[in-house]
C-alpha cells in the first residue's frame, strides 16, 4: 500500500471521529470507537470498521451509521483538501469479541490443567 493512501486513512480516521463525537451526537450509538479505515486504491470508498462496547446496541448502531453515511460523507467532504471524497461504508469490527472469546479458551484450559 502507497505511503499517500495509509496517510489518506489516517486523516480519514482522524476527521470521521471528530464527526461522530460532535455532529453525530445520537444515544443509539452509544461508546464506538473506529478501529480501522481501510481505503480502495482509486480511493473512491472506504470501508470503517467500528467497535461499539455495547453488544445489544450494534446491529442498530451500525445500519444507523451507514443510514447517515451520505451526511457523514459531506462533512468530509468539507474538512478533507482531496480532489474526492470517498463513499464512506461502515462495518463492525467484532476483534474485541475474538480476542475475549479465545482468552476465556485459554483460562478454562489453564483451569482444568490445575484440576489434573
Amino acid at each position: 500500500m502507497s505511503h499517500r493512501i495509509e496517510k489518506i486513512e489516517s486523516l480519514i480516521k482522524e476527521e470521521l471521529s471528530t464527526i461522530l463525537l460532535f455532529k453525530l451526537q445520537d444515544p443509539i450509538f452509544g461508546f464506538l470507537t473506529i478501529t480501522k479505515v481501510k481505503a480502495s486504491p482509486d480511493l473512491k470508498s472506504v470501508k470503517v470498521y467500528i467497535s461499539i462496547f455495547e453488544k445489544e446496541k450494534r446491529a442498530a448502531s451500525i445500519a444507523k451509521l451507514n443510514e447517515v453515511a451520505p451526511f457523514v460523507r459531506s462533512e468530509l467532504a468539507q474538512r478533507l483538501t482531496i480532489r474526492y471524497t470517498p463513499e464512506v461504508k461502515f462495518y463492525l469490527d467484532d476483534t474485541a469479541d475474538y480476542v475475549e472469546k479465545i482468552d476465556e479458551l485459554l483460562k478454562k484450559i489453564h483451569s482444568d490443567d490445575k484440576q489434573i
